[in-house]
């Protein structure tokens, strides 16, 4: 898909009466930016609704009827995405550790999914295992890029393994890293469990950012 036309006006708060100079800054760049505009346009609840848009077009990981989970849903971007594609007779599970606004159509949980009663959860409303584990996860961040890079791939490490334990044969798993990609051992691990591993880095995430989505496919079934 191509990225929204972005007009080149720029602009301005009328006062920063309150605010941080960072958060002047971030204030600024939403009302510029051009998938802001079209998320709010479009009716998607965030402008990362157009990151899995991008990563779908180009790895085809959304199809009718399959069952998908997505971790760290809140706000629903992704929720709604997928709702979108797989239809009525597929499911979407969505879970956050803060409550989500109602979706229709998808089940929306509230709880973590590191602990066995959230994992409980998603799998009894998936009714079946999952075709798809998405996660658009972050740990908050520091400012210490080292220090961020070893939270966000703890994160990771965690839902991969989530994913391991309740995805389908032939499954999939999309995570957000740091660039700099995926760590050895669970890059290793990945390429174990899935018959293809990519990193992609999608139109919609902004040049300035850090992060990239690690992309498995062909799940070959957990050996637990």
């Amino acid at each position: 898909m191509k990225p929204p036309a972005d007009r080149g006006l720029t602009a301005r708060l009328r006062t920063a009466k309150g605010r941080t100079t960072a958060s002047q800054r971030w204030l600024e760049r939403q009302i510029n930016d051009p998938y802001v505009r079209a998320a709010k346009a479009a009716g998607w609840r965030s402008r990362a609704a157009f990151k899995l848009l991008e990563l779908d077009e180009r790895f085809k990981l959304l199809k009718p009827g399959q069952r998908v989970v997505d971790l760290g849903a809140a706000p629903g971007g992704w929720t709604q995405v997928a709702l979108k594609t797989i239809g009525d007779r597929g499911r979407v599970v969505a879970l956050d550790l803060l409550p989500i606004d109602p979706i229709h159509g998808a089940v929306l949980l509230e709880g973590d999914f590191t602990e066995q009663a959230g994992e409980d959860a998603v799998l009894a409303a998936l009714d079946g295992q999952a075709d798809l584990v998405l996660s658009d996860m972050a740990p908050n961040t520091t400012g210490h890029n080292a220090t961020d890079h070893l939270r966000i791939m703890g994160l990771v490490e965690l839902a991969a393994d989530f994913a391991r334990r309740v995805l389908a044969p032939g499954g999939g798993f999309v995570a957000k890293v740091f660039q700099g990609g995926t760590e050895k051992e669970l890059l290793a691990a990945l390429k174990r469990d899935y018959a293809q591993v990519r990193h992609a880095k999608p139109p919609a995430s902004r040049k300035d950012s850090a992060e990239a989505y690690v992309v498995a496919q062909g799940f070959r079934g957990s050996n637990d």
